[in-house]
């Protein structure tokens, strides 16, 4: 249960960010023929991830059941995680999507950065035990405050969350979608030219 549970925001996001990094690309006759918001690309891509993660989760509740895993209260806050979660895939695939189309072999970067991802990230292992002096340091990666609250509100009973280094996860997310909108407005005017 422990991995499953944090295997759902870790996929998400990693195709959601794979999806929204290709975007742009992938629809680059759209962008060229007829005007619009160019911010709906992207976004689309973070949506259709987000589909196969409500299938995901259905296969949880499922597991939840057969192995008779009843969750507290606290999952009543999954939506809250399931909303950084978006804003995390959001901020960093508008980033890649706006790189992607400056610099096309960007792309061929993007598969490595989601697999050294899934190992610097608490997947397969909960994050209590990264020693007491580097969470911070790890905390770093916004995943992490995402997957230590999912696991927090779908298995409830030893799961912790580290108040200092999951605010600070929580504001690495709002900085890399903050950056992330506002690099995407940025390049936004050039992108009919350069695709």
């Amino acid at each position: 249960m422990l991995v499953f549970a944090a295997m759902l925001p870790w996929q998400f996001f990693s195709t959601a960010l794979s999806s929204c990094s290709d975007s742009l690309i992938a629809n680059s006759n759209l962008l060229t023929k007829v005007y619009f918001p160019r911010l709906i690309v992207p976004a689309a891509a973070v949506i259709t991830s987000f589909v196969d993660f409500l299938i995901s989760f259905v296969i949880l509740a499922g597991l939840m059941l057969w192995y008779q895993w009843w969750p507290s209260w606290r999952l009543l806050t999954l939506p809250l995680w399931v909303a950084v979660a978006f804003a995390a895939s959001m901020g960093a695939g508008l980033w890649l999507a706006s790189l992607n189309v400056q610099y096309r072999d960007f792309r061929y970067v993007v598969p490595f950065l989601v697999q050294f991802g899934l190992y610097v990230s608490p997947v397969g292992f909960s994050s209590a035990i990264v020693p007491a002096k580097w969470q911070l340091l790890y905390a770093l990666n916004p995943m992490v405050g995402v997957i230590e609250g999912f696991r927090w509100a779908i298995i409830g009973r030893g799961a912790a969350i580290n108040p200092a280094g999951f605010w600070l996860s929580m504001a690495i997310v709002a900085l890399l979608l903050v950056t992330g909108i506002g690099q995407f407005r940025r390049m936004e005017k050039r992108f009919a030219d350069v695709i």
